[in-house]
């Protein structure tokens, strides 16, 4: 029989389950979170559990904030287990589950009074955000889009802002106005330079209401870049019933991850901070060599199993994994076109962090799906494949296999497998990307043709030709013909 998590049940659990090693009651708030989602519960929040269970910071919890509509019912699920949850780690040759209660509130979406007064309580040091890379209003070359209608609404309506950036920018003026010093705002989103991209965001729509008001930002207000990792695939239905089945716990939400975690971050914090480097963070002057491996070789080789493995029906990530091809396809994309253009890491060989990733990618207990890698293209591409592909073009230097990514990209986005199963829109562009799609099954540049997407990449003879030949190989043989060119170094495209 198990358990329903809650505050009064934790003494209850099975013994195999790890809890709170800190009398929670001690706890008192010093960060506001945005993006109550599961990276964040198995990430930050782990890290702070783990710190408090030191006995030190207490002064460090978190309270969550919505800003979405459906950020009220993971607000409802976790205020029935009292902000408890359970994280279960998973390699290939075990698992372990563990309680974690750095979370003491939330503050629903819609309760801008509340949230403000949150934000303006000087106990509030740190605001953190894991709003996904499509959270920010990039444009295709990273800049803030200060004409998104969302912005412009903030803008022309701030007395009730509903973006994130509206709402942190209104607490940041209520601590002004009451005298206080600004928080320090702190991405934890895989984007490069996630700090500049935040700060850019947020006094990008200060610039809008008021020239003043945004060089106040850029000057008052800290925004340390970092680095996140840790595999965290979306909770359903199996997740939950394995956390029954295996420790005897019901959770309304957990969160399932690897065992692997990775956090670098600027040590850049006016007001403070918990001390992290106690628990493992990795505390640098400078996180952009950190976050560019990571954001290239990881990220770049997600988008690189994901379409490949959509395109073949497999549904699991260690799936594909499992697939010789794919496997290869990644392993010789990462050391023949990525690895060159990533700048050294202090303390870190590429070539050993490439392999750990495809150990990673590998893990059979994660239960990661390809259709949560194949999500939000038009996001994911222009960051974590096209940005590679451009630094190589810039050199001089081929792009065949990058270009394959994105033709495979296109062709998934056709909405169709080989096997002729329906692929569902899986983007928030998607009427847009799949017409696109469509029309380059026989036109391959109209793919090309989305500006805000491709960018420079779409400008260059060279690009267009090694992305017009993959896509056409694509539809002339099929994805295993022309991986197994690729992997063979034979011209794609069915010629030679």
């Amino acid at each position: 029989m198990s358990i329903k998590l809650s505050a009064s049940t934790l003494n209850d659990l099975p013994h195999a389950v790890g809890r709170p090693g800190y009398d929670r009651s001690s706890l008192t708030p010093g960060i506001v979170h945005f993006g109550v989602g599961n990276f964040h519960r198995a990430h930050q929040a782990v890290y702070l559990d783990t710190l408090f269970g030191t006995g030190r910071d207490h002064d460090w919890a978190i309270i969550g904030a919505g800003v979405r509509p459906a950020d009220a019912q993971t607000r409802k699920v976790l205020a029935e287990q009292d902000y408890l949850s359970t994280v279960v780690e998973q390699e290939a040759d075990r698992s372990t589950a563990r309680v974690t209660g750095p979370m003491i509130d939330y503050i629903a979406p819609g309760d801008t009074e509340t949230l403000v007064a949150t934000l303006a309580d000087p106990a509030i040091r740190i605001v953190s955000l894991t709003i996904t890379e499509g959270g920010y209003f990039l444009d295709a070359k990273g800049r803030f889009d200060a004409s998104h209608p969302e912005i412009v609404a903030d803008a022309t309506d701030f007395a009730t802002p509903r973006t994130v950036f509206g709402l942190i920018l209104k607490g940041l003026i209520a601590r002004r106005d009451k005298g206080l010093a600004p928080f320090t705002v702190m991405s934890c989103d895989n984007l490069p330079g996630n700090g500049h991209v935040t700060e850019n965001a947020i006094a990008g729509l200060a610039g809008l209401i008021d020239p003043a008001l945004a060089a106040w930002v850029r000057e008052a207000v800290a925004f340390p870049n970092g680095m996140v990792d840790r595999i965290t695939p979306a909770t359903s239905d199996r997740e939950r019933g394995m956390l029954e089945a295996d420790f005897g716990v019901k959770d309304g939400w957990p969160v399932f991850c690897e065992g692997f975690t990775q956090w670098v971050l600027e040590d850049h914090f006016p007001l403070g901070r918990p001390a992290l480097e106690d628990v493992g963070v990795t505390f640098v002057s400078d996180v952009a060599p950190f976050e560019l491996m990571k954001l290239r070789i990881l990220n770049g080789g997600h988008a690189a199993i994901a379409y490949p493995g959509g395109l073949l029906d497999f549904r699991f990530v260690h799936e594909a994994m499992e697939d010789q091809q794919i496997a290869a396809f990644l392993a010789k994309l990462t050391h023949d076109e990525i690895i060159p253009v990533v700048p050294p890491v202090p303390d870190t060989d590429l070539t050993a962090y490439a392999a750990t990733v495809a150990q990673r990618f590998a893990n059979p207990k994660i239960g990661d799906t390809i259709q949560r890698l194949c999500l939000d293209g038009s996001n994911r591409q222009p960051k974590f494949i096209l940005p590679t592909a451009i630094e190589r073009l810039a050199q001089g230097r081929a792009v065949t296999g990058l270009a394959l990514v994105s033709a495979l990209w296109c062709r998934y986005c056709y909405g169709e497998t080989e096997s002729g199963a329906p692929i569902p829109p899986n983007d928030p562009n998607w009427e847009r990307i799949q017409a696109a799609a469509r029309r380059a099954r026989t036109e391959p540049q109209a793919f090309l043709e989305m500006d805000d997407i491709f960018g420079a990449a779409a400008d260059d003879a060279a690009y267009r030709i090694a992305f017009v030949t993959a896509l056409e190989g694509l539809w002339r043989e099929g994805v295993r013909t022309t991986l197994a060119r690729y992997l063979t170094d034979m011209p794609l495209g069915g010629h030679g």
